[in-house]
């Protein structure tokens, strides 16, 4: 009985998550390199996966922790469409236009 309920409790642990309706306090500890583990409730809630940046953010009120995000998250696809040609349509016109030799 004791897996039913902590699995009834996961789950709505997972449900208040997605719905970002949860005030959530977690602990972690500082590895002796300086490394934590942010807890999965907390991932989770933030949006993040294994390789994404978090910012730490210090001011009177205290520290927050947040995703650090890119500008866009296409910036990284920029450019791979067309290599060696640059970005815009006079470039472009005429990469088309030394392709076809006029």
């Amino acid at each position: 009985m004791s897996d039913l309920a902590g699995s009834l409790e996961s789950k709505e642990s997972c449900d208040k998550v997605r719905k970002k309706e949860l005030f959530m306090q977690r602990r972690a500890r500082i590895t002796s390199k300086g490394q934590i583990t942010v807890p999965r409730e907390i991932r989770r809630l933030l949006g993040v996966r294994p390789g994404d940046g978090l910012l730490f953010e210090t001011d009177e009120a205290g520290t927050r922790v947040r995703p650090a995000r890119a500008g866009s998250p296409f910036a990284k696809y920029r450019g791979i469409g067309n290599p060696g040609v640059s970005s815009g349509k006079k470039a472009i016109v005429q990469r088309i236009r030394e392709l076809r030799g006029q």
